[in-house]
């Protein structure tokens, strides 16, 4: 059946199309012989039909949708007029017919531009206005192809939803111009006064549709701010492309802002070669490869091709989800799974000694402030000796560079936590700078702090309060953390490994340093939460409250990436600086950890904790939270 109806919609195009053209020369005749015999012999108008249906073909005239009429179908108009008009006065003249007039072939192109083209503008007209009778209005932000294919796409959708009352720039310099007749009203900062001027004029927006991709974080939260007093919603515009007709199938579903919309930050630049020389054809090993932070590196070395991948994890249902996952995106990848717990230091020998990676990624720990507060020794046993069991076994297998993901709780620690990666750290700056004496493994050390919406934070704890109406908990209003995507922070530990494993590296890193990533501004828990709430589409404080519970057990309200004495060193990348801690001698560290490591196994937490003050002399533990504020 839409075979048919296609060609008989074609037949009906040619059919009304070779009317209009025999019409034209009826008013072209008029045009330039106003007095001369109204009465024409009927086959000149047969000839000007069939001239212009001959020269409509290379313009594809006939199968012209008439509701989705363009420019390019206008241009096509225009042209096939012109040849139309003078294929006609041709036939005339072979016909040995005069012509009513030298300037008739001007006049009855005219004619037929205007009889061809406005019937299909009235048309799509037409058509839109019904469509949009029911469409809500919606406020563009974005200027660009975004917004061309957004609006393109809404014309060519009878059914389309929206209608584009207007759009804000990115820039300030369009304010003004016009996108397919759409007004640029204003630049993206002054959302809140042209949202108050659209209310004034009672024309206020449903929503405020993003259509270009990067819109940075804080104008984004400036947006959502606006949109939060006139009670418009922000949300995405659908990915659309030029190339993709179907997209109107999506009926332009609108798609939510994701948090991490919100850090939106100026992309850095990754040494994507460097990332590949490290990885291409080498054996790597990945520890914690089942949790948020080594899920993405396993997926980020795998698109790098490595000769073996191994995946590393104490946690059986985490480790198999991983591994199917990249049986799916990189099926060509050699993988093993490796279900083993980096305390038992017999089982990662044998593993590696079997294994020989040649890169090592150490992503397991024990992370939860709370829950390594509550179980101490576990914390110490998995964080302090299941890196030094890992570094050990590393280094008697040959492995060329191991590379430490730390944290900024390590710095001037209030938790078990903090402390216990502080000593993990002191230990990979003593290996590495013994290697780069004498030989042997490197041990880089990246630290960084939270990974939004990593396993136990606190993006996932809003989502479930959001989900079950609320309150939303923070622990004080003060409380701020450094927060980064997991795609950006595993990126930059990809980078911070090129450059740490190279022959040149910075001078501060010959000298103990270990690289930082840079996190940008510190975010204020109290924030993310209200913009979690604003993205839910609610109220803060109105629809959903916010409660403070006060801080926890080992927690502190201002996390640090460097000692407060301590200068960050350039390291002459983007995206990475490099913290120079005081050092230690590796085989000093090495038998306190297992001294603290002795005292766990027997259950001596008070000697366990007097170790680890005395190996880590910052560490000022918060143990009941009262003390979190004095050391923020």
């Amino acid at each position: 059946m839409a075979p048919q109806r296609s060609t008989l919609r074609i037949a009906l195009n040619a059919a009304l199309d070779g009317l209009l053209a025999a019409l034209s020369v009826v008013l072209a005749r008029w045009l330039v012989a106003p007095t001369a015999d109204p009465l024409l012999p009927l086959w000149p108008l047969g000839w000007a039909a069939a001239a212009l249906l001959l020269a409509g073909l290379p313009f594809r005239l006939s199968v012209q949708y008439w509701r989705f009429a363009g420019p390019s179908d206008l241009l096509g108009v225009g042209a096939a007029s012109l040849a139309g008009a003078a294929l006609c006065a041709l036939g005339l003249h072979l016909a040995r017919l005069p012509l009513p007039a030298p300037t008739f072939p001007a006049a009855q192109a005219l004619a037929l531009i205007a009889l061809l083209a406005v019937p299909r503008v009235f048309y799509r007209l037409l058509h839109e206005g019904a469509a949009g009778g029911a469409a809500q209005p919606v406020l563009l932000v974005g200027a660009g192809e975004g917004a061309d294919l957004f609006l393109r796409a809404l014309a060519g959708d009878r059914e389309a939803p929206y209608r584009a009352l207007g759009l804000l720039s990115l820039g300030r310099a369009q304010t003004g111009r016009r996108i397919h007749g759409c007004p640029i009203l204003g630049s993206a900062d002054e959302a809140a006064a042209v949202l108050t001027r659209l209310r004034a004029e009672q024309a206020l927006p449903v929503a405020l549709v993003l259509t270009e991709p990067d819109v940075p974080g804080p104008l984004l939260a400036q947006l959502m701010e606006a949109g939060e007093r006139e009670g418009v919603r922000v949300a995405r515009a659908p990915r659309l492309t030029a190339l993709d007709p179907a997209a109107a199938a999506e009926r332009l579903q609108l798609r939510p802002i994701a948090i991490e919309d919100l850090l939106n930050r100026p992309q850095v630049p990754l040494d994507r070669e460097g990332m590949a020389r490290l990885v291409q054809g080498r054996r790597v090993l990945v520890t914690g490869a089942g949790g948020t932070i080594g899920s993405e590196l396993a997926r980020q070395v795998a698109a790098l091709g490595p000769e073996l991948l191994v995946l590393l994890d104490n946690g059986e249902y985490a480790l198999w989800q991983i591994d199917l996952e990249l049986s799916e995106s990189h099926p060509a990848v050699p993988r093993r799974t490796l279900l083993a717990d980096i305390r038992d230091a017999a089982r990662l020998r044998a593993a590696l000694d079997t294994l020989r990676p040649e890169l090592v990624f150490h992503a397991a720990a024990l992370k939860h402030v709370p829950m390594v507060e509550a179980n101490p020794l576990e914390g110490l046993l998995t964080n302090a000796a299941g890196t030094r069991h890992l570094a050990e076994a590393a280094r008697a297998a040959g492995v060329r560079a191991m590379v430490l993901i730390s944290t900024d709780k390590a710095v001037n620690p209030s938790s078990v936590m903090g402390a216990s990666k502080r000593l993990a750290e002191m230990y990979c700056q003593g290996l590495d700078m013994a290697a780069r004496r004498s030989g042997g493994m490197r041990c880089i050390t990246v630290r960084f702090g939270n990974v939004l919406g990593s396993t136990g934070s606190v993006v996932p704890l809003f989502q479930r309060q959001l989900a079950h109406g609320g309150p939303l908990t923070v622990t004080h209003p003060d409380m701020r953390r450094y927060f980064m995507t997991v795609r950006e922070a595993v990126g930059l530990v990809l980078q911070a490994s090129v450059v740490g494993s190279g022959e040149s590296v910075p001078q501060a890193m010959r000298d103990g340093g270990i690289f930082v990533l840079d996190m940008g501004e510190a975010v204020k828990i109290v924030d993310l939460a209200r913009q979690m709430i604003r993205l839910a589409g609610l109220r803060p404080e109105i629809d959903v409250g916010i409660s403070f519970t006060g801080l926890r057990p080992g927690e502190k309200l201002f996390e640090e990436l460097f000692h407060g004495r301590e200068p960050a060193a350039p390291t002459g990348t983007p995206g990475l600086l490099m913290a120079t801690p005081r050092t230690a001698d590796p085989a000093l560290v090495g038998r306190s950890i297992d001294e603290i490591a002795a005292a766990c196994r027997s259950g001596e937490t008070r000697l366990a904790l007097a170790l680890l003050g005395r190996m880590v002399p910052e560490f000022a533990h918060n143990i009941d939270g009262n003390a979190g504020a004095a050391h923020g």
